[in-house]
């Protein structure tokens, strides 16, 4: 479990206009230690120009310096065009420290208009990285993204590079020379090319996607760590740029031990959004600094940020084969099955919540009968995994119109129930379906006593969204909020949040839909999300966990903290997903690959997670606050 973290100075470079050969754009950097200080190589772009009777923004290499990695000053031009080879600009520049000497890899640019067989590898020699003092041409044919790992491997200098990049598919494959001289040989290049294929590195990916080197990479005790960047839908106008990472074997780096399960970071924020190229996220370095990787990557083409990760949780989640990493699963099998006997609960029981109360917990669980009428069953547990007492009964059913079935077999009901206990009463909202409307949140209650009593005296239930609009996924805050009551609720894709001067939420159909928690495009929670479980206090902030839907229609499960003062903002937000469907039953069922808890029970220190399985099954999970926590609040 892992949080990455966009630095609040972003962007850390932006566009100079006191400087002419950055007035356009600063992007891509990379940076290296040089003393006490860190140098940031990147990509600075001119207003356009006419050369050659050309009229294009010519690329050179910046250098800023910093002594946090954050706060660059000191920008000047470092590397710039001067040989036939590297005529039109010098782009996207790598650097690594080796024996000495700075080995500064850049996309040296020979033709106008640009054309692949005019993009190639240049490279930049420094001893003290204030003067340049040698220039090669590495490849003879179509390449980019190429940099040299920081020690020998096997004895010899390594280097990884993108190769055909302008001539897709792209490959990113391993180069070893035996010499420093070797690296801008034509005869080694030559040979090399001629059997490509050897030294490919075996990534995952469709042949619609494109896939560049990012970092250089970086020696941790489980491999090396390489940030690249995954390109999805390449070759279409719906592009999805996303920043991943590898591990290398040690000893053998064209070998793949590792590798994140989804991107780390996609665009999200208006600077990755909109500017010169839009909806780009482009890594270009990294660092590791006190137990954290700093991710350096440019933003549509235009500026410089960095994001920051713990790099220990990192690496735990990347390692293969996989481990579970996030919420552990309690039994060998689900705890609570469909009773055949019982016509009300025949086809599935799913989508449970719970609290704890009086020693046991009380398990409020969503059970469908052959013709698809949703009611809501109850289970106990004193241990919380095995089941002490079942219902034989629903203990709620529908009783409005919004909730009375429509249509014939079709689906209706009350579904998916959240709890929230506020004083003395227990507030359960659910999903009210009629098969004719669309689906809200209705709202009803019972007091504690009778609850723990088994006595069913639920008030009538009221409807507290809007008509019209298809709205699930609902639970009360178990606080008021400046004097308010707050409902989160789900509407079409996101998670919003509302606030009503009483419990009747008369201002239902007014409703702002507050955005608390929207998709993240080309994640695991790309398709959509929702809320999973009401909230619980701790002293860092409101913990929510909540599904989150990918393209390919699997729900997973991540969690976020919520300011405490202000439930509506979000603080931090899980970058990987924490549970997701592994076992046979929540792959297969009456929706296939399905994890969906409806609520989250804290014990002492320990969080229980009930939850659906493959919409026809029950099963619990659990994980330690203080581990989920942590990953939430580095």
């Amino acid at each position: 479990m892992f949080v990455v973290k966009r630095s609040k100075l972003n962007p850390i470079l932006t566009p100079e206009k006191d400087h002419s050969f950055e007035s356009f754009s600063t992007f891509n950097g990379s940076p290296i230690e040089v003393g006490k200080n860190i140098h940031l190589l990147y990509r600075a772009h001119s207003l356009p120009e006419t050369f050659e009777n050309n009229h294009f923004s010519l690329s050179v290499i910046g250098k800023a310096v910093s002594s946090d990695g954050l706060n660059f000053s000191k920008r000047e031009q470092f590397i710039f065009p001067e040989n036939p080879w590297e005529r039109y600009g010098l782009e996207d520049p790598r650097v690594t420290k080796l024996q000495g000497k700075y080995y500064i890899f850049y996309t040296a640019l020979s033709v106008y208009p640009f054309a692949g067989d005019g993009i190639k590898v240049g490279l930049a020699i420094s001893r003290d990285m204030k003067t340049i003092e040698s220039k090669h041409q590495i490849t003879p044919f179509n390449a980019k993204a190429m940099t040299l790992f920081p020690e020998k491997i096997n004895g010899k200098f390594v280097a990884i590079l993108s190769v055909n990049t302008d001539r897709p598919p792209s490959r990113i494959a391993i180069a070893e020379f035996e010499k420093v001289e070797d690296m801008w040989d034509p005869k080694y290049w030559n040979k090399w090319y001629k059997n490509l294929d050897k030294y490919v590195l075996n990534i995952p990916k469709l042949d619609s996607d494109q896939v560049e080197v990012g970092a250089t990479p970086i020696r941790t005790k489980d491999g090396w760590l390489m940030i690249y960047s995954h390109i999805k839908n390449y070759y279409s106008d719906n592009k999805i740029f996303g920043i991943e990472g590898l591990l290398l074997d040690l000893k053998n780096p064209q070998k793949i031990v590792g590798s994140t399960r989804s991107p780390l970071l996609v665009p999200e924020e208006s600077y990755e959004k909109y500017g010169q190229a839009p909806n780009i996220v482009f890594p270009s370095g990294a660092l590791v600094k006190e137990g954290k990787l700093l991710i350096y990557y440019g933003a549509t083409d235009t500026t410089c940020a960095v994001a920051e990760v713990p790099l220990a949780p990192l690496l735990l989640s990347m390692k293969l084969p996989r481990i579970e990493v996030g919420f552990k699963r309690l039994t060998e099998g689900p705890i609570l099955v469909p009773d055949c006997s019982l016509p009300w609960q025949s086809r599935a029981v799913f989508n449970p919540t719970s609290i704890f109360l009086a020693g046991s917990f009380h398990i409020l669980y969503r059970a469908m009968s052959k013709d698809n009428t949703s009611v809501v069953g109850y289970a106990q547990s004193k241990d919380g995994t095995n089941i002490t007492y079942k219902s034989l009964v629903p203990i709620y059913k529908p009783r409005e119109d919004f909730e009375r079935k429509g249509v014939p077999n079709g689906n209706s009901g009350c579904e998916d129930p959240r709890l929230t206990i506020i004083g003395d009463r227990i507030y359960m909202c659910y999903t009210a379906y009629n098969g004719i409307t669309p689906p809200s949140v209705a709202m009803t209650s019972i007091s504690s006593a009778n609850f723990l009593k088994k006595e069913w005296k639920w008030t009538k239930p009221i409807l507290v969204t809007r008509d019209g609009v298809d709205d699930k996924d609902g639970c009360l805050h178990p606080e008021k909020v400046n004097g308010k009551y707050l409902l989160y609720h789900r509407v079409n894709s996101k998670i919003c949040a509302d606030y009503g001067s009483t419990l009747s939420f008369k201002e239902r159909n007014n409703f702002r839909d507050i955005p608390i928690l929207g998709p993240r495009h080309g994640m695991w929670d790309s398709k959509k999300v929702g809320l999973s479980s009401p909230p619980i206090k701790t002293k860092y902030g409101w913990l929510m966990l909540y599904h989150g839907v990918s393209e390919d229609s699997v729900y997973r499960i991540g969690a976020i903290l919520l300011d405490l003062k202000d439930p509506t903002k979000v603080l931090a937000r899980t970058t990987d997903y924490i549970f997701e469907p592994v076992l046979n039953y929540e792959k297969v069922g009456q929706i296939n690959n399905v994890v969906f808890p409806c609520g989250a029970t804290l014990k002492g220190d320990t969080i229980f997670m009930y939850y659906g399985a493959g919409d026809s099954v029950l099963d619990v999970a659990s994980i330690k606050l203080k581990d989920l926590l942590q990953s939430l609040i580095f």
